[in-house]
C-alpha cells in the first residue's frame, strides 16, 4: 500500500478526484494519510468527511521565514509516517529546504498550464490563465511536474494540452483546465502507486 500526503490551499478539487480514483479502484494500492492546508479551505472539509485525518500550519504565520514553514509541514507529514508520495494538489505554497530532500523525486505538483508556460512565481490560480487569455495563445493545458527547488521547475511528468475557444474567460477556460488537472493528477499518482516496492 502506498501511503499519500496531499497538500491543499482551496476547494479540493483535485483531492476529490483522488478520493473518488482510490474510492472507485481507479488508484489501486493507495491510501491518503494526511491532508495538509496551509489555510483553512474547503479541501479540509472534504478529507474529514471521508474521514482522512488533517491538519492546519498557516502560512500567514510563517511569512517571514519560508524554511521554517516547510520543516513545520515536514514534521506534519512524518506525523503520519511512513508517506511515500506528496501530492501538492492546489497547494498554494512554496515548499523549500529539508522537505525537498527527504521526498526528492516523491513531490508532484499539478499545474494549469503547458509548464514551461505561464509558469513560475506569481503563476498561480486564475493568474494563470488570464496571462493565457491575454497572450492570444490558442492553447493551454495542465501539468504534472516533480516539485524542485525551482517553482515549477521540476521535471514533466505528465501533460495534456486544452485548446482555447473564441470569447473564453478566465473562470471558463479555468474550469476546462481543471478538468484535465483531475484526470492527470490521478494519472500521476498512479505512476507512483503501481512502481515496484
Amino acid at each position: 500500500m502506498k501511503r499519500l500526503a496531499v497538500l491543499v490551499s482551496g476547494g479540493g478539487s483535485n483531492l476529490q478526484a483522488l478520493l473518488d480514483a482510490i474510492e472507485g479502484g481507479g488508484l489501486p494500492g493507495a491510501a491518503i494519510v494526511l491532508v495538509l492546508a496551509d489555510r483553512d479551505c474547503p479541501a479540509l472539509g472534504r478529507a474529514r468527511a471521508s474521514g482522512i485525518p488533517t491538519a492546519l500550519v498557516d502560512r500567514v504565520k510563517y511569512v517571514r521565514n519560508s524554511d521554517i514553514f516547510s520543516d513545520e509541514l515536514l514534521r506534519r507529514i512524518d506525523g503520519a509516517s511512513p508517506v511515500d508520495l506528496v501530492v501538492l494538489a492546489g497547494f498554494l505554497s512554496i515548499l523549500k529546504g529539508a522537505i525537498l530532500g527527504r521526498f526528492e523525486d516523491r513531490i508532484i505538483n499539478v499545474h494549469p498550464s503547458l509548464i514551461p508556460a505561464f509558469s513560475g512565481d506569481g503563476c498561480w490560480g486564475i493568474h494563470v490563465h488570464e496571462r493565457a487569455l491575454a497572450s492570444g495563445v490558442k492553447v493551454t493545458g495542465a501539468t504534472v511536474h516533480l516539485v524542485d527547488g525551482v517553482t515549477d521547475g521540476g521535471r514533466i511528468l505528465l501533460q495534456e494540452a486544452v485548446p482555447v475557444l473564441e470569447g473564453d474567460s478566465p473562470a471558463s477556460l479555468q474550469a476546462r483546465v481543471l478538468e484535465v488537472e483531475h484526470r492527470l493528477v490521478v494519472q500521476a499518482a498512479r505512476l507512483f502507486t503501481e512502481s515496484e516496492e
